[in-house]
């Protein structure tokens, strides 16, 4: 039953993004002529072709949010401290090192691949499962990437803006990283057992209450003060991924191991 239900997960990780992207197209907005150049140009700025059937979905997950999520969130932010959440969030973060690493690795940053390995060696291990993080304090910081940014260093462009049901705001290029990130886990690589599935799953479900506490008061603000709440979502979701782009980019400290000679600048 548990490598069925893996089989399952798998094969709905590769089919997610076709079936969101094949169900958008569904739904595309009729651009405005040519001719009318001020509103061509605004129309190809937004690169949001698929905005009705993103709205839709939107409205969806706001209601979802409004009645299960939200009131989760909040009831569990009740019941923990800070420092529990914080530990949370880095356990969680622990989880995906090997995934971050092998995207530095792709993107042709050895040194941040090789501090995500020492990361995920350290915090495994002296920080208790990644509870704690004392690779941050004896000099490895966390950096951020995933398969989204690995695409954006090899040139593929971001594609129309989607926001998936579930899953929140994303883009073509980014829609991709649900499958890698999702393969890319220690429980994925381990041998198949009830345990590890029950494991995986519970790690699923606090990550996703954890990091919805975590924007309890940004997205109420939101709520409150935009007059469009999605486009609002879309712009600081377009913003977010060009500053964890950048990031990357500036961001390639020289750490053991050293996978390979870098160029000469």
């Amino acid at each position: 039953m548990t490598n069925l239900n893996r089989r399952l997960r798998r094969g709905l990780a590769l089919t997610v993004p076709a079936l969101i992207t094949a169900t958008a197209l569904s739904g595309c907005a009729t651009p405005p002529p040519k001719s009318d150049t001020a509103d061509y140009q605004a129309y190809q700025q937004l690169n949001d072709p698929l905005e009705p059937t993103n709205r839709a979905f939107f409205k969806v997950n706001r209601t979802l949010d409004t009645y299960v999520m939200k009131p989760v969130a909040e009831g569990y932010v009740a019941i923990t401290t800070q420092g529990i959440r914080n530990h949370v969030t880095d356990f969680t973060s622990n989880i995906d090192e090997p995934a971050r690493m092998l995207n530095f690795m792709a993107e042709g940053y050895p040194a941040d691949a090789g501090t995500s390995l020492v990361r995920f060696l350290v915090n495994s291990t002296i920080g208790i499962g990644g509870i704690f993080d004392p690779a941050s304090a004896i000099g490895y910081p966390k950096t951020s990437t995933d398969f989204g940014i690995t695409l954006a260093t090899w040139g593929v462009p971001a594609g129309p803006y989607l926001y998936l049901p579930l899953f929140g705001p994303s883009g073509a290029r980014d829609v991709w990283n649900l499958p890698v990130q999702w393969f890319a886990t220690p429980m994925e690589a381990a041998p198949a057992s009830t345990a590890l599935n029950d494991f995986g799953h519970a790690e699923d479900g606090i990550n996703l209450i954890n990091t919805r506490a975590t924007y309890l008061q940004p997205i109420d603000q939101i709520d409150a003060t935009a007059l469009d709440p999605y486009a609002t979502f879309r712009s600081l979701y377009r913003q977010s991924r060009a500053s964890e782009l950048q990031e990357v980019k500036q961001h390639d400290h020289r750490t053991w191991p050293d996978w390979y000679s870098r160029p000469a600048k």
